[in-house]
């Protein structure tokens, strides 16, 4: 389904609730905010806020896609400041959507402000408070508390097979906070993995 070779540019469409900000993700993402299925696309990205949950409309558009099995990911926004969690809105997302799967982490500073993502696959952290980004083997106290997360990340990965991602059987949530930079490199790496097919 890749439009690499027609157009030079992956098509993304953005779905959500206003409250998730999908339209500015959809700039940000170089995609076009819909408020309706296409099957004509190569990434289905999915806004969530955790403090406003998922409206119907959005289930509704999920499930309309499923018929097609094209790449989905679900991104979850606006994580500063609010009391909600980005695990919350991946648990929420698991009962409405389908099982969703979580490469990446988030990692809070001192002041309980996102500024980091731990990778469950290599257990790198890639730390957005620093100027560029810095990426760096994370720690044993890290590693000891994502070690049940990362073993149930690689298994649904084993489980689902090599490419499962990219033939819409797989869909990975991904926590980005767009005024940090957070997760926004992430998000760029799956649309081109989703284009690439």
């Amino acid at each position: 389904m890749s439009s690499i070779g027609n157009l030079g540019t992956p098509r993304v469409h953005v779905y959500g609730h206003v409250s998730a900000q999908p339209k500015a993700l959809a700039e940000i993402f170089g995609g076009e905010h819909i408020d309706q299925a296409v099957a004509d696309s190569d990434l289905a990205i999915f806004a969530i806020n955790p403090s406003a949950g998922i409206d119907q409309e959005t289930i509704d558009l999920w499930a309309a896609l499923s018929e097609f099995q094209l790449p989905r990911l679900v991104v979850v926004n606006e994580l500063e400041g609010s009391d909600s969690d980005f695990d919350d809105a991946v648990m929420l997302a698991n009962r409405v959507f389908d099982q969703l799967v979580t490469p990446y982490l988030v990692l809070h500073n001192d002041a309980g402000d996102p500024t980091a993502l731990i990778d469950l696959h290599s257990l790198e952290i890639i730390d957005y408070s620093t100027n560029p980004i810095s990426k760096r083997d994370s720690d044993p106290e890290h590693k000891e508390l994502v070690a049940e997360f990362r073993e149930e990340y690689l298994e649904a990965l084993s489980d689902a097979g090599e490419n499962a991602f990219e033939a819409g059987l797989l869909f990975p949530a991904i926590p980005v906070v767009t005024t940090k930079g957070i997760g926004v490199d992430i998000v760029k790496n799956f649309i081109a993995l989703a284009a690439a097919n």
